[in-house]
């Protein structure tokens, strides 16, 4: 079976959520492959010398697959590519940043040096697969982000209560302060209104938040980073998840609250129009349009059997996405 080298941020263990690399080496070792992953060091330095030390360390890796963002993040992969070539070594680079198509534009030689040289590029959303075809590359797989299908008990709500569920890192590329807007906005409407939002503090933006609710004079409950499956019996609570980003790819969190049933309100920025169908599988709404987002939640309420009907298809679409439908694609790619 294939040896795998996964370079990405392994930082469940350092108070931040769960990512790709901790679910997806996983999976990949169920399936037989000898994974090593790569880095849990939070110190963006420590974390890039530990990356280029294991590509050294483990060199004779059939594979080297690398996470890769758009902003401070693209510089790990630009670096473990650079040394990936080096040692001529079969890099992946799998495409996480939802404003890579900025990145394109903005540094083509660099993203030629990354991209242009891969073994393969996986781009888990039509919308960075579109992208990279435009700039010119040909080097492409399309391979979505997975779930665990099981792990997400599907619960059909037959009335919808305004209470809200936000999970995030917060953020500011997420714009966790829109769902107080949200919050404040709707409980004009419904003064009973709750909003509950769960995730770890990336940049300081949690304090901000409650300071902004204090100000807006709204209750919210804020959790901090919680584990999936303390979160996943939480939503459980609550009947309507919104997603408020300023930038987006394919969030994982979106795909698991369709999965449990809850029907997703979100801003339809980056890859979000790619993923979801408007009006069949989620409500769409202008970035930062937090009047928007009010309305729609608000037709949600109004109309239990148009957002039942969501929640399925959103379900289905869900199911998609399981491993165990997705997995070949991955072994395909790693033959």
């Amino acid at each position: 079976m294939k040896n795998l080298l996964y370079i990405g941020n392994k930082l469940s263990g350092k108070g931040l959520n769960t990512t790709i690399i901790e679910t997806l080496s996983a999976q990949f070792t169920k399936e037989g492959y000898r994974v090593v992953a790569v880095s849990g060091f939070k110190n963006p330095v420590l974390r890039m010398l530990d990356m280029l030390l294991a590509v050294i360390r483990y060199r004779k890796s059939d594979f080297v697959l690398i996470d890769t963002y758009s902003t401070s993040g693209f510089w790990f992969a630009f670096s473990v590519s650079q040394l990936c070539r080096l040692f001529g070594k079969k890099y992946i680079p799998i495409l996480h940043g939802g404003n890579l198509p900025n990145r394109l534009q903005n540094n083509p030689k660099l993203c030629t040096m990354v991209f242009g040289n891969a073994y393969k590029n996986v781009a888990p959303s039509h919308y960075l697969l579109e992208a990279f075809k435009k700039a010119g590359f040909s080097n492409l797989v399309f391979i979505p982000n997975t779930l665990e299908i099981g792990q997400y008990p599907f619960l059909e709500r037959t009335e919808l209560q305004p209470k809200l569920l936000w999970v995030r890192a917060f953020d500011a590329i997420y714009n966790p302060k829109m769902a107080i807007d949200v919050l404040s906005l709707l409980q004009k409407k419904f003064p009973e209104a709750q909003l509950c939002m769960v995730g770890p503090d990336r940049d300081g933006s949690m304090e901000s938040c409650k300071d902004y609710a204090l100000e807006k004079n709204v209750a919210v409950h804020f959790t901090g980073r919680l584990p999936k499956t303390e979160w996943i019996a939480l939503a459980a609570a609550y009947d309507i998840f919104i997603n408020t980003t300023h930038f987006d790819n394919t969030p994982v969190s979106v795909m698991e609250a369709m999965a449990l049933g809850l029907p997703v309100v979100t801003t339809n920025v980056g890859g979000i129009p790619f993923l979801l169908k408007n009006n069949q599988e989620a409500m769409l709404v202008a970035d930062n349009d937090f009047v928007g987002m009010v309305d729609a939640i608000v037709s949600l309420i109004e109309n239990p059997q148009t957002a039942k009907e969501m929640a399925r298809k959103a379900r289905i679409k869900a199911e998609s996405w399981d491993w165990n439908v997705v997995k070949d694609q991955w072994k395909n790619l790693l033959s």
